[in-house]
């Protein structure tokens, strides 16, 4: 983990540009203040359950990285009151009207940055599009803070090599600071300029007219970052530790006491050149058992079958013996657990660290 953190640091310190970490995926204050650089601006945040977390904990620089809902304004306000001006994200022109509407209701100045689309995949604003000038300017007359623009290169994921997660890492920049360029010929300051995700961060060539880039994942790594080739099987530092439950001798597979409750329901790996099933099989120690992945899985019960599709033999495992799984996509496998039990060499047996959970 810490070698994760650390290379996208000196990544970023290349191209001179701070790394405001996105902890939708770790989700621990431990965790969160190891990934804050010197440098880090704040944190971002995918829910408002983490934002009051994190504020309890003392951030006050967050920013909300997804498109507001309008229900959601009141407790925002709430938040304001108590010292927290949480950066909000719109995406839409309707949903411009209805943050004027409750800023003018609420006495709440709320600060927003505005989302670009850059890809065709997710809400937000073509970075031409004339929306952006009409509601920047609607904002500002409500009494509301345009600090700039944000975007989130998610077609970075349906990448196979370095040189197409180069292209889109460059195309998320000229996206950005195109859409930030009209906006300050228009008037507005914009001096948010923000960009994110582990794949373009990773492979970004040139950030220039970038202010701030928003990642996550890093922390852990997992197997969808390895089929990306954004980092090696190795540099995974999430599993889920698992213990042999029985054999069918009928299949030729293995159970044991993770199912989809523990590992997720993600098959983000299913449309790579290397489908990992719902994990793949190490040992305790973490070695790779690399014949043998999760095949499938039910509430509680994961399977265990070779690759090959042949029968794993009777004597492969033995009831009683742990393994670990590593996780198609460590978001979704660290929200079904309570926290972290740390294991390393220059740490104390049975170290935890809690997560936090909930919207």
């Amino acid at each position: 983990m810490t070698r994760n953190i650390q290379t996208l640091e000196a990544q970023l310190a290349r191209l001179g540009v701070p790394l405001r970490p996105h902890v939708k995926t770790c989700k621990s204050i431990e965790i969160a203040r190891r990934m804050m650089a010197s440098n880090s601006p704040g944190i971002t945040v995918s829910t408002l359950a983490e934002a009051e977390y994190f504020f309890a904990h003392g951030i006050e620089d967050q920013l909300y990285a997804v498109g507001i809902a309008p229900g959601k304004l009141d407790r925002i306000a709430r938040l304001y009151r108590n010292g927290l001006p949480l950066k909000l994200t719109l995406d839409n022109s309707g949903s411009a009207r209805r943050v004027a509407e409750a800023a003018a209701r609420l006495d709440c100045a709320f600060s927003l940055l505005l989302e670009i689309d850059a890809d065709g995949q997710r809400g937000g604003f073509r970075p031409d599009d004339p929306g952006l000038l009409e509601t920047a300017a609607e904002l500002v007359d409500a009494g509301c803070h345009v600090l700039g623009v944000m975007t989130h290169m998610g077609a970075s994921y349906d990448c196979r090599d370095a040189a197409c997660l180069e292209r889109a890492a460059e195309h998320e920049r000229l996206a950005v600071v195109t859409a930030a360029e009209r906006l300050r010929r228009a008037g507005f300051e914009a001096p948010v300029v923000s960009v994110g995700s582990t794949p373009t961060a990773s492979f970004a060539l040139n950030l220039d007219g970038v202010s701030e880039v928003r990642a996550g994942t890093h922390v852990f790594m997992d197997l969808v970052m390895a089929g990306l080739g954004v980092c090696r099987i190795g540099d995974i530092a999430i599993s889920v530790l698992t213990e042999v439950i029985g054999y069918r001798p009928h299949a030729g597979e293995w159970l044991v006491d993770a199912g989809w409750m523990a590992l997720s329901r993600d098959r983000g790996t299913a449309s790579q050149d290397v489908d990992c099933g719902y994990g793949l099989v190490c040992s305790e120690s973490g070695e790779l058992i690399d014949d043998v992945i999760v095949r499938s899985t039910s509430q509680e019960h994961g399977i265990l079958a070779r690759r090959d599709g042949k029968a794993t033999e009777p004597d492969r495992f033995e009831v009683g013996q742990r393994l670990r799984i590593l996780p198609n996509h460590a978001c979704a496998t660290a929200a079904q657990h309570g926290g972290y039990w740390l294991v390393g060499e220059d740490l104390s047996a049975g170290r935890f660290w809690p997560r936090m959970h909930g919207w």
